[in-house]
């Protein structure tokens, strides 16, 4: 079939566009479904506590992800600002994953231990105590919502699903730690599960300072 057959006719053109295009896509994405690296855990990785479940479920509800990615890329000028580079086995448990490139604020994958809990809450009441440049909304109703823990059973079990069909060798929740989920939430404000969220970002893997 020659060049000038397909520029000359605009039909199949399309038609072979999306044949490369698809064929070029499996062949990428395809093998990553059985290779090691992305589809089992980094050493040390576990899944959300009760607490940081809901911190997590707290951050995606405010938005955050809006202004700060978790996704480090190989880069010198990425690594040496924010640590070792991500690696999709530290999502595993992530459902749905936080990577992404929008950057109003800095990268958070490895924000985990960088700053004191006390930082943490005084920075999400308001920023501008901390960082003085800032333009970040500050979140200080987070610290008089309670966490109802009602639902926090009931989204283990959800990500025990999720967990299950997407990655063979991680670990699930056990029918204890999912009993005990709503003792484990019990009095705790959002402040402290998006604190709790914040503090192990990115811990699995050491940071590079």
């Amino acid at each position: 079939m020659s060049h000038e057959v397909v520029e000359k006719n605009i039909g199949l053109m399309m038609i072979l566009i999306v044949f490369v295009i698809s064929v070029g896509g499996l062949v990428e994405i395809v093998p990553l479904f059985f290779t090691k690296d992305t589809t089992e855990p980094v050493a040390g990785l576990k899944p959300y506590s009760a607490l940081r479940l809901e911190g997590r479920d707290v951050y995606i509800r405010e938005g955050c992800y809006n202004c700060h990615s978790q996704m480090i890329r190989p880069f010198r000028a990425e690594t040496e600002r924010y640590g070792h580079y991500s690696v999709a086995g530290e999502s595993v448990y992530d459902h749905p994953f936080q990577w992404g490139s929008k950057r109003t604020g800095p990268d958070l994958a490895r924000v985990g231990g960088r700053y004191s809990d006390d930082w943490q809450r005084v920075h999400l009441i308001n920023p501008r105590d901390v960082v003085p440049e800032s333009n970040m909304p500050g979140f200080p109703w987070l610290v008089d919502n309670k966490i109802d823990g009602k639902e926090t059973a009931k989204k283990m079990r959800v990500m025990n699903t999720l967990i299950s069909s997407t990655c063979g060798k991680c670990e699930t929740y056990s029918e204890a730690e999912i009993a005990r989920a709503e003792n484990d939430v019990k009095d705790k404000t959002e402040m402290d599960a998006l604190v709790a969220y914040l503090q192990e970002l990115g811990t699995a893997i050491k940071t590079r300072r």
